[in-house]
């Protein structure tokens, strides 16, 4: 009897381990089962999301931080609109990068752009789906070898070119008349695609291109032939990563201790050998009137780190050169120094961003001899003011061109601008007729 109750004693032993272990496994697999099927779910993608994009290429951070805004407006980000970029032979724009500086000179937006473009949010692979046809043609790589200023003489037939190239490709320039192609013209009266302006007005815009949008540097308030065009005013290019080191050196709230700057061009005998007066004599008289006035630093030479002088200035001056537009505005602007803007009737770009007449001032052509007691006057009155309009982050974002788009930067504003162009697009207009 005892025997046979150890036995059973064991059985029960037995029988209760079994019940216990069974017990923790099926815990475990419904446990299991269930935290599979959470990420499961969340890691999925909803059909109720909108797409995009179509393209393979890594999304910009800055268009994926939208994805609240995709969500919120139906009509999507820059209302829907969409972008095809041309895949151009590379003869068009990849050569001319063999040159380090066609990427990083004044006029590369030209280059910031389609890069910027490539990974962005926009871009359709999908050409019947677009709304703008953007073409890569870098006209201002061609560097000479006399004096290394970029030379385009060979603009308008490079342009020519590649129009019969996408037009005996594909169906859509033929069928618009290029009025939703895209292209940029970076350099200094923008799509008369020539250097000096009296040429270029003479020239006026090629007739290929009277349809299209022109992103360009040049843009004037008053009448002029080289913006006889569906155009977008954009800034010069100065690299971002340039600014972000001068600024880690030499923040924008530390000593400004020099009143009034400027370096550069500054010709003592402006009638060059063309015949032609750089900057109508402008800045001559600036160098002749101010050339020993203590409370101004003006230097004829510029070197590579000059910019560690802007941001140690109040003042910048941003006389006009041969054309109105100059890179030292985007340089104060993004280096926290008042640019003192003066070039009679300049358009200045992004107005609906960058509140201009905030954060700079504007001196006539012809009260350059005031110039010392208008920027007294303004130190001692309102300068605080305006140093905190100009040092908001987001005004410095949005003069420079940021590979990827950055939120609010140049290249996004022109996206904006764009956007407020779709009448042209033939898709749209396709659309609402039907």
């Amino acid at each position: 009897m005892r025997l046979l109750h150890g036995v059973r004693n064991n059985r029960n032993t037995d029988k209760g381990f079994c019940y216990r272990y069974f017990k923790w496994l099926l815990w475990f697999s419904i446990s299991f089962y269930f935290f599979s099927s959470f990420l499961i779910t969340h890691d999925k993608p909803t059909s109720s999301v909108p797409r995009t994009t179509v393209s393979n290429t890594k999304a910009s951070r800055a268009l994926k931080e939208q994805s609240s805004l995709k969500l919120q407006n139906p009509v999507g980000l820059f209302k829907g609109m969409k972008i095809y970029v041309y895949e151009l032979p590379s003869k068009y724009n990849i050569d001319w990068l063999s040159n380090e500086r066609c990427s990083s000179h004044l006029f590369a937006s030209e280059v910031a752009i389609h890069r910027a473009l490539m990974n962005s949010d926009v871009r359709t692979l999908d050409p019947w789906e677009a709304d703008f046809f953007f073409v890569p043609v870098y006209v201002s790589c061609n560097f000479s070898t006399v004096n290394g200023f970029p030379a385009i003489g060979h603009a308008r037939s490079l342009i020519a070119s590649a129009i019969a190239h996408v037009s005996s490709q594909l169906q859509f320039w033929n069928r618009s008349l290029g009025a939703d192609h895209v292209f940029v013209a970076s350099h200094d009266f923008g799509s008369c695609f020539h250097t000096l302006e009296d040429v270029a007005i003479a020239d006026g815009v090629p007739e290929f291109l009277r349809n299209s949008i022109i992103l360009q540097t040049f843009g004037v308030k008053y009448k002029h032939p080289c913006q006889d065009v569906e155009h977008v005013v954009i800034p010069p290019y100065i690299p971002p990563e340039s600014v972000r080191a001068t600024l880690e050196k030499s923040p924008l709230t530390g000593s400004r201790e020099i009143f009034t700057f400027f370096r550069g061009k500054m010709e003592i005998h402006p009638k060059n050998v063309s015949g032609r007066f750089y900057s109508r004599r402008l800045r001559t008289n600036i160098w002749r009137r101010y050339g020993n006035d203590r409370r101004f630093y003006l230097r004829r030479h510029r070197f590579a780190g000059y910019q560690s002088e802007i941001v140690r200035s109040i003042f910048c001056l941003c006389p006009l050169g041969w054309a109105p537009w100059s890179p030292r505005l985007v340089e104060s602007v993004a280096l926290g120094c008042v640019p003192v803007i003066i070039a009679d009737g300049i358009r200045l770009p992004f107005p609906s961003a960058v509140p201009w007449a905030e954060i700079s001032l504007t001196v006539t052509e012809n009260d350059v001899d005031n110039l010392g007691k208008i920027l007294e006057h303004v130190a001692a009155t309102n300068l605080t003011l305006i140093q905190q309009n100009l040092w908001n982050p987001s005004v410095r974002k949005a003069v420079l061109f940021n590979v990827p788009i950055l939120e609010g930067d140049a290249t996004w504003q022109v996206l904006e601008a764009l956007s407020q162009k779709l009448a042209r697009s033939h898709k749209k207009s396709t659309v609402s007729n039907q």
